[in-house]
Order: structure tokens, then sequence, then C-alpha cells
């Protein structure tokens, strides 16, 4: 790709350019990029100026070959239906990536030797060599196949979900826009159409249930190949959680249980007070209380935009132009329509060092915490662009979501460029501020479901379901009638995409969200000086440990209870605020 310059915004962004790669080359097979590894697995590696120049030519190929999958991927999302668009998808999963996966630990297994000859750059290579050196230790040759049909099977997923829609006053609506009917004043509206949503869900439920069951299968597999009991102990390590234990994160699941859900009992008890109701049903979690209204957020995706990047920019610094610059480009596609895959991501473009967001939009405040969500993921990928390595810019999650959910409580004080009345201003903040405590439960549940189905990897869907249900009710503040939805209640996991596409990528949402209520808390203090150390921490990629990234932030890198507790009891302060 050829290098392109930003001034006009007052931001440089200059891409690199290729100079190991031909600046036309494109990936039709494998064969077109096969001779580029062959050459970086045989390159004679005599000194230090070697081994720097070659890895700086195994980063531009990093960066080529995954922003080719990255846009296929994109592109496959935006349109499940396309069948142009999936068969390229699945060309790169079953004719490209089988590959590339032996490929990729030769060359892991040069930069080792190499790397043991001689004296480290900087930290930044420690932490690489520590990264590669464990992917050296879990790869299998026998493996490839089997992760190129879990590839093939986890995109399953979002072909049956995306495909879910009801019909509601005369429209087709995805599951997305429905939602929006979910937090209506009308009680009545609410009730039909979750009935309807249920319905939509239980119709493929067996379907999304054999599915689950053959990536368990298939991910057990894995597991053994690589002389693990079990996928959870493999995907552990796979993920390279060098910072932190299996039994941390299991005391994890205890603490959120015990410190956060006295809290939610707390704020539905409230609710249900305030509503003047006998009972909660799950339609009535996410309505208004008497005295609010239903809100929406903006009328379509571009005042979404405009307003986020107007939002951004009073935070100083520029930060709302780099969305502009994603509009520009047309790396924004954020509205829900049907054919396309749930949910919403933002994906770094490593070579073009402009990302990708993606979400389903419909008007909802849920909406506009995702659009900030994604742009805080979006900022990071900007603001580590010019990192030296493309392997730099590949931040852990714990990293990587610290970016996103603390721009989500950063630019709370910004949202009334959405919400013009004070009273709505008041009413948004405060249900934010509520989801926040609401959704550490969940991720302690899926994460907690995950050591359950793969420490188990033989239970029977019946099993499942029982299991789901226990740990359900472990966490459970009893506030809630759930009578007539008992089949419902018990496919409820089918709705985290997470489970099929990235198993166990879900705890560090809730590891992350402690840190953002401490960058928060220190913005709070200090905006600018907030704003910086929340900055400096993005800029560092991965070139520093988790532990100094969150430290350069200005906190700590702990999810015990005593830390949970004092967080939680900081946000249940601020909610208090806003009543």
């Amino acid at each position: 790709m050829r290098g392109f310059l930003y001034t006009d915004m007052g931001i440089e962004l200059k891409n690199k350019g290729r100079k190991f790669l031909h600046s036309q080359l494109k990936i039709e097979n494998w064969e077109d990029i096969q001779s580029l590894y062959q050459e970086l697995s045989d390159r004679k590696i005599r000194n230090s100026e070697d081994q720097l120049k070659w890895l700086a030519d195994r980063s531009e190929l990093d960066a080529f070959v995954s922003e080719d999958m990255a846009w296929r991927y994109i592109n496959f999302t935006r349109n499940t239906l396309d069948q142009e668009a999936k068969n390229k998808y699945d060309h790169f999963i079953n004719e490209i990536q089988p590959h590339l996966a032996p490929m990729s630990d030769q060359l892991n297994r040069k930069f080792i030797d190499f790397y043991n000859l001689s004296k480290a750059p900087s930290e930044a290579y420690e932490i690489l060599h520590r990264s590669l050196r464990n992917s050296v230790e879990l790869f299998r040759e026998e493996n490839i196949p089997l992760n190129t049909s879990i590839a093939n099977e986890a995109q399953k997923y979002a072909s049956i979900t995306s495909k879910m829609t009801i019909e509601f006053e005369g429209k087709e609506l995805t599951l997305q826009q429905a939602a929006i009917y979910l937090e209506k004043e009308d009680r009545d509206i609410r009730r039909e159409v979750f009935n309807k949503v249920v319905d939509a869900r239980l119709k493929d439920a067996s379907e999304i249930d054999e599915l689950y069951s053959t990536l368990i299968k298939l991910r057990q597999k894995v597991a053994e190949n690589a002389a693990f009991s079990n996928f959870r102990d493999y995907r552990f390590s796979d993920l390279d959680r060098f910072d932190y234990s299996i039994e941390d994160n299991l005391e994890f699941h205890d603490s959120i249980r015990d410190e956060i859900v006295p809290l939610i009992k707390e704020i539905q008890e409230r609710r249900l007070r305030l509503m003047g109701l006998e009972e909660l049903k799950p339609y009535d979690l996410d309505a208004p209380i008497p005295g609010e209204k239903s809100l929406t957020a903006f009328e379509d995706v571009d005042e979404l935009v405009e307003k986020t990047i107007v939002s951004f920019n009073n935070l100083g610094f520029e930060l709302g132009e780099y969305l502009r610059i994603m509009k520009t480009k047309g790396f924004l596609d954020l509205e829900s329509r049907k054919g396309k895959a749930p949910g919403g991501y933002n994906y770094p473009l490593a070579e073009t060092g402009i990302p990708f967001i993606f979400m389903n939009a419909s008007g909802r405040l849920r909406d506009l915490v995702t659009m900030v969500h994604e742009g805080g993921h979006a900022i990071h990928s900007f603001v580590s662009r010019d990192l030296e390595l493309t392997y730099f810019k590949r931040t852990p999650s714990e990293v990587a979501e610290l970016a996103s959910m603390s721009m989500e409580l950063i630019s709370m004080g910004q949202w009334s460029e959405f919400f013009e009345d004070a009273k709505e201003y008041k009413q948004a903040v405060h249900k934010h501020l509520e989801d926040i405590l609401m959704v550490l439960p969940w991720v302690a549940i899926i994460d907690k479901f995950q050591h359950w189905v793969y420490t188990h990897p033989s239970h029977s869907i019946t099993e499942r379901d029982e299991s789901w249900l226990s740990i359900l009710k472990e966490f459970e503040t009893g506030q809630v009638n759930y009578e007539g939805y008992e089949e419902y209640l018990k496919k409820s996991w089918q709705k985290q995409l997470h489970l099929f596409e990235i198993p166990f990528y879900y705890i560090e949402y809730a590891i992350a969200q402690l840190g953002a209520i401490a960058i928060w808390k220190n913005y709070r203090q200090n905006n600018e000086k907030g704003i910086k150390e929340y900055l400096a921490a993005l800029k560092l990629g991965y070139t520093k440990s988790i532990p100094e990234i969150y430290r350069t932030a200005g906190i700590q890198f702990s999810f015990s209870k005593s830390h949970l507790k004092e967080l939680a009891g900081f946000v249940r302060g601020e909610i208090k605020k806003y009543e």
C-alpha cells in the first residue's frame, strides 16, 4: 500500500510504505506470499543489524497479511449473505492460513535462535521473545487442520444470528433494532417485543447447541495435541496470560459475586419500588422509571459520528479527528441491517495504520456507549501506529479493553452533545454507571461457564444447560422473575458471541473495567493529567508488561477483592449523585 499523509486536520499520519514487499503485491493464493516467508526463513543472520532488518521485514509482511485477512473478515461480517465475501474469507481460512501456521512457527524458532545470541535492544524485545517462545511451545503441526475446522465452524454463529429478525408493527426488525422497544415506557410493547425476540432466539437454539458442541470437541483435541488435559488450561497459556493465574481468575468470580451482586440487588430493588410493580420481569430491566422517558441518543449514524467527534475533541488532544479520518476513508459501518453480523468491533489495520469500526446502531444509549467504546480502541490504534514492529501494536486484551472502557467513562462528561436536556443527560449517565456494575456479574458468569464447559469436555447438552442455570443462580439477586421464560433462560448463554468465536476472551472486560474506573477516578481529580497518563499508557502498545502499562496510566493492575470493593464503592457513590 502506498504512503499517504493527512495534514488538513492538524494530525500528521504518514504511512511508512513498503520496503520489503512489492508495492502492488496482492494475495490471491498462498503462492503469492510463500517465497517471502521462505526468504525470511532462509536468510543468514550475522549480526545485530541483520537481526533488526529481519525483524522489520517480518513485521512488514505480518502487517500486510493480517490486513488482508482483516478486510476479508470485515467484508464478510458487513453482509453475511454476500457469497463472494464469504468465499474470500473462507479461502483465506482454508487455503492460506494452514500454510501460514507452520511458516510462522519456523520464523518464531529462527527469532528465538538468533535472539539468544545477542542482547535484546530493549524491554519490548524481551516481551516479544517471551510471547514467541510460548507460541513455539504450543505449536503442533497436527493442530493446523483442527484450527481451520474451528475457524470454519465459528463463522457459522454469525451466519445463524445475523438472520434473526422479528415482525413488529408491520416491519421486519433485526434483534438490535428490536432492542429499542425494550426501552419504551409502555410495558405491553416491551412484553410483546421481548416475547418475539425470545421466540426468534429459541427457534435456532438447537442448531447453536450443536455448533457449540462441535467447537468444544475440536478445541479439546487441540489441547490434547499440545499435551494439555483440557482446553481451558491450553487457552490460558495461548492467551499469554503471564501476569495472573487460573486461580486468580476463579477468585475474581467469587469477588464479583460477593461485592457486586449485592449492589445490583440494591439497584433492582430501587427500580421495582419506583416503577410501582409487584415484580420485575426481564423486559422491565431497560425500561425508563417514572419521571424518565425512553432515551434516543441520535437519529442516524451521521449524527452519531459527528457528535462523537465533537465529544472526543472536547477532551483535548484532537482525539475526535482520528474518527474524522476514519469517516473520510470510509472505515466506519455503524447501522444495523438484515444480514449484518451482530455485535461491534474495532479492527486494527496493521499496514494502513487506520482501524475499522463495525457496529449495529439503532439510536439507543447503548449504541452511544458502543461507539465511544470502539472509539477508544480506535484512539489506541492511532496513537500506537508508529511503534517499530507490528507485534508491538498487538496489545493484550487487558490493555486493549482498558483503552475502550476508559473512554466510555472519560467521555461521559461530554454526553450533553447527545442529550441537551439536563434531565436526559443525568438519566443517561445514571443508566451507564448502573450498567457498569451490571455487566461485571455477566462477565463472571460467562467466564465461569467456560471454565466448567472446557474442564468437562464430554458433557451432554442437558448437563451444559444444568451447569449454566446453576452458575446463573449463584449470581442472581432474586429480584427478577423469569417464570414463563425458563427455556429462554436456559439458552441465554447463546447470545454471547465470544463463546463461539474467541473463547475465554471475556474476563478481560471485567479486569479492564476496574482499570477504567480507576483511570476515570484520576481523571475526575485532574482532567489534563488523567488524559495524559491514559494516552501515555496507550502509546506503549505491548512494549511493556501489563502491570507496567497500568502503572503508566496511573493505576494498579489488580483485581483483588479489596481493590474491587474500593472501586465499586466509588461507582456506587457516583450513581447516588445522579439519582
